[in-house]
């Protein structure tokens, strides 16, 4: 049965926590101090030299960061210790992965950076049996991958595929449940996640399998022991479509103990080590890409499918949409697009105990019959490595065009994120198409079309570029009316705390803070992911606060 009653585990000695305590205590915010205290209890380097903190104070957002000081644990006890300092001297430390978040969720805002690049032990384990790897949090996602493959002999993947899996790290891909191609619940990190090793702001960790821990009415405890403090769980309403804005919530105050850690952005803890579910792998896949001539035809591909489809668009391995501008910013676009086409699909379908050819015939039947203006000569089978190849290049492009426009027109890109629920997707792509028309506005669309989730990506002159913001929160407002969510895939961060304010309401932000303070009281964890914290007060220390530091 679960329990709602967490086992803690110290990783540091009484001795440990009791020299960081009266330290922190004594020394308030005094990086200079805890940095001399590591080093001598712990043999670990809190580097404080300007030239390679500045290395770890932006992340891909670009948002501007500061901090004084980077600190790289390569274990969970150095991690604790970190935490444990920074916890009890209320010094704000922001965990740094492979920062290859858009959202600003690693741009520290003073204090510390805890950056797990060392946290690479102990080595990807394979349970092919069983079907799961062990993976340490510091590791890029792609070499995990790789190394699933090569331990199972090419037989076993982990299907989560984020567009930016050669950049980003495990634990990182765990904090914002990074989502990829596969539509629906499957194609993000949290349904694959089978135990998780997390570490609370005080240092303390809590080694958790999926169904072990479950809240009760509304709460954890923190302690086996009669009394011991609640960890309530956020129960605000989410949208049941694809969501990665903001922590999991439970309204009926039931929430597994992973839900909750997998999306939160790290505000509660630091995820150190991993076990994760893993697929046999496809014995092929079909890659079909189709150009059609608007995207009133593609919304009818859409329903079409998820009329034909008795398992659902879930069995996809791939369903993504290249919409508005795509033949303007795309590279070889004149091999992919057939004709005055305008946008495309790409739909790629696993494959097992079948022949190819059979299923190839199959869906090309179904694309044809399907009355969406589908034309045979439009169809290409991306089957062989020079076409898979461009394909590639063509998808990846579109970024990087995007961004070199803005760079020549000294701006920056705007993009959405934003899902819809099915019925109310072709309202949303009306309104947004004909609100960035009317502003005069370029931009590009596209992204995950099973999910009802495409990227809107602005692409502003200077003269524009405050109404391109304003457009942004329309867009934004307009999904939340419509029962959507700002987030498909990105997160939150700091970039977009006002975004989850528009969707949830003040209400969800309280409930967020709620939770947050009861593991973290001096809010010094990952400061404003997600929700404005409330500035650090003066003595934020604890006494008690782990039952070793008093």
């Amino acid at each position: 049965m679960p329990d709602h009653r967490l086992k803690l585990e110290e990783l540091l000695t009484a001795e440990n926590v009791t020299a960081l305590d009266d330290s922190g205590r004594n020394n308030q915010g005094k990086i200079g101090v805890l940095a001399v205290l590591l080093k001598q209890e712990f043999g670990l380097v809190l580097e404080t030299d300007p030239d390679i903190v500045a290395g770890f104070a932006v992340d891909s957002s670009n948002l501007k960061g500061t901090a004084s000081g980077v600190a790289r644990p390569a274990n969970a006890r150095e991690a604790a210790a970190v935490l444990r300092g920074c916890f009890a001297a209320g010094i704000p430390v922001t965990v740094s992965a492979g920062k290859s978040n858009l959202t600003g969720s690693a741009t520290p805002p003073g204090g510390v950076v805890l950056s797990t690049v060392n946290m690479v032990q102990p080595a990807v384990a394979v349970d092919a049996a069983n079907r799961l790897v062990t993976v340490p949090v510091g590791i890029v996602l792609e070499q995990m991958r790789e190394e699933v493959r090569r331990q199972s002999g090419g037989t076993l993947l982990y299907p989560v595929d984020p567009t930016s899996r050669g950049d980003a790290f495990v634990g990182g891909t765990i904090a914002c449940n990074a989502s990829g191609f596969v539509p629906g619940e499957k194609g993000a990190t949290r349904d694959w996640i089978h135990s998780l090793d997390f570490i609370l702001p005080d240092g303390r960790m809590v080694r958790v399998k999926r169904g072990e821990y479950v809240s009760c009415d509304g709460a954890f405890a923190l302690g086996v022991e009669p009394g011991a403090p609640a960890w309530p769980v956020p129960r605000y309403r989410r949208p049941a479509i694809k969501n990665a804005g903001g922590p999991f919530s439970a309204p009926d105050g039931a929430m597994d103990l992973i839900d909750l850690v997998a999306g939160s952005e790290g505000i509660f803890g630091l995820v150190t080590g991993a076990t994760l579910k893993l697929v046999t792998k496809p014995e092929a896949t079909l890659n079909l890409f189709f150009s059609l001539a608007g995207e009133e035809q593609a919304l009818g591909v859409y329903r079409h499918m998820v009329a034909n489809l008795p398992e659902g668009l879930g069995v996809l391995g791939a369903f993504e949409y290249f919409g508005v501008n795509c033949r303007k910013y795309m590279d070889h676009e004149n091999v992919f697009f057939k004709g005055n086409d305008q946008v495309a699909l790409y739909v790629q379908i696993p494959i097992a105990g079948r022949e190819l050819e059979d299923v190839a015939g199959e869906w090309l039947e179904m694309l044809l019959n399907a009355e969406c203006g589908v034309a045979e000569a439009s169809i290409m089978m991306l089957d062989d490595d020079r076409s898979w190849k461009l394909f590639m290049e063509a998808r990846h492009s579109l970024p990087a065009k995007s961004l070199e426009v803005v760079q020549r027109r000294g701006t920056y890109t705007i993009m959405t994120d934003t899902v819809v629920p099915p019925d109310r997707f072709p309202e949303f792509l009306d309104y947004t198409h004909s609100l960035l028309k009317k502003e005069g506005l370029d931009y590009v669309s596209f992204g995950h079309f099973g999910d009802c989730h495409l990227h809107f990506t602005i692409l502003p002159e200077k003269t524009n570029l405050a109404r391109a913001t304003e457009v942004y929160d329309l867009i934004v407002a307009r999904s939340a009316e419509l029962g959507g969510v700002y987030s498909g895939e990105h997160g939150t961060g700091k970039r977009k705390r006002k975004d989850f304010l528009r969707c949830y309401g003040q209400a969800a932000v309280e409930d967020v803070l709620r939770c947050k303070r009861a593991v973290d009281p001096g809010f010094i964890l990952n400061r404003d992911n997600v929700v404005e914290c409330p500035p650090l007060p003066q003595g934020v220390w604890r006494t008690g606060s782990s039952g070793t530091g008093q």
